[in-house]
């Protein structure tokens, strides 16, 4: 009786022992592996997008210099012009006209002085011999220039009028597009009308205009000093077009306004960009984007990271590897990508890398790398072969 209680008392103890002997295997084997990354600095360029309009270097309005009917327009809308090309044709009649009639007082006037200066040399010589009086003279002296005046104010008149018939052919002053015309053939313009012929833009470089907060402006005035220095350290900047896309050509920000707008509290900046395939155009619209360097910024993916009751978490591996959720602050990053962490996260921190949905505070994981991870799951989805 005693030998076999003393049987069943080693059986019992050995299926004891088995079955610890399980459950601790069983619990190494469900200690899970998780990808850590570990949080170092590193500098990470910030940018900065202001709303901006698109302005040529030139918008030169054209105007009529003289009244009259356009006969011919010369350039269409859209059209590249260069310096001195013809854009309008006023009807010229009337000023040919007065060209003549000027050249014809010039004749007149030049008349007069021939006759005046045949005058005045006899009066001299008969002056001379005392057979005129010296009041003879001087009057015939004085009618003389009274002559030239006349001509000199003739010559004027022709080159008034050949400068008025000059206006009749309406040119570009420098060179660039065609805006919209608002006239066409038959139209009475005048110097006086309010709306102008068309307005040609330079656009071989545009200006490109947008608006910084005073408290922008002073922070960069604290961090670079006058605005001159501003200018000269300030970093070339890009172009997002109306589309969205990012303009080839990158600008240099020339100008910041000295006075802040009362009704906006914002000041005016300028920016130059280089225009030579002419994809932008005067009056166009975009976003200027500034970089800033921020160095020793610490940079976590999103995908690390979990929000509860608007407050962000990360799980931080600790020694004992067990894992610690751990609140942090950040700031995004614009690659959408990526935070930049502000407090709650030192460097050489351990954080999870994949699965943060998955964990909870006090658990205990395996870490392996990222490379790691990618080859346990690689291998895990590779396909069987027979």
């Amino acid at each position: 009786m005693i030998i076999f209680s003393r049987q069943v008392i080693w059986m019992m103890l050995g299926i004891t022992f088995f079955a610890c002997n399980n459950k601790q295997q069983s619990g190494q084997q469900a200690v899970p592996d998780y990808a850590v990354i570990t949080v170092e600095p590193q500098d990470v360029v910030l940018t900065s997008s202001y709303p901006a309009t698109i302005r040529g270097r030139q918008d030169v309005e054209i105007r009529p210099n003289v009244s009259g009917f356009i006969t011919k327009l010369c350039i269409d809308e859209g059209a590249n012009v260069r310096k001195g090309q013809t854009l309008f044709i006023i009807d010229p009649v009337q000023y040919e006209e007065a060209v003549n009639v000027a050249r014809a007082a010039v004749s007149v006037a030049e008349a007069g002085v021939a006759t005046a200066q045949l005058t005045a040399d006899n009066k001299r010589e008969l002056a001379r011999k005392n057979i005129i009086s010296s009041y003879d003279y001087q009057m015939a002296e004085n009618a003389l220039a009274s002559q030239k005046a006349a001509l000199t104010q003739a010559e004027a008149q022709l080159v008034n009028a050949e400068k008025n018939l000059s206006y009749t052919k309406v040119v570009s002053p420098v060179d660039g597009v065609m805006g919209s015309i608002p006239f066409r053939v038959g139209a009475l313009v005048s110097p006086t009308s309010a709306t102008p012929l068309t307005t040609v833009s330079d656009i071989s470089e545009m200006y490109v205009y947008f608006s910084m907060t005073e408290k922008e402006l002073l922070d960069l005035i604290r961090q670079d000093g006058s605005s001159k220095e501003i200018l000269e350290r300030m970093p070339l900047v890009s172009l997002t077009l109306a589309d969205g896309s990012l303009y080839s050509e990158q600008g240099r920000i020339e100008t910041i306004s000295g006075v802040i707008d009362r009704t906006t509290g914002a000041v005016s900046v300028r920016a130059a960009f280089r225009n030579p395939r002419h994809l932008l155009r005067s009056g166009g619209t975009g976003s200027v984007v500034i970089p800033s360097t921020l160095k020793n910024a610490l940079v976590i993916p999103q995908k690390t990271t979990y929000e509860i009751q608007d407050k962000r978490f990360v799980y931080v591996l600790q020694e004992d590897a067990k894992l610690k959720n751990t609140e942090i602050e950040v700031f995004k990053l614009n690659d959408g990508k990526n935070f930049v962490v502000t407090s709650g996260l030192k460097p050489g921190d351990k954080i999870v890398a994949e699965g943060v949905g998955t964990l909870r505070d006090g658990m205990q994981i395996k870490p392996i790398t990222l490379e790691e991870s990618a080859a346990k799951l690689k291998a895990m989805t590779r396909p069987k072969q027979n």
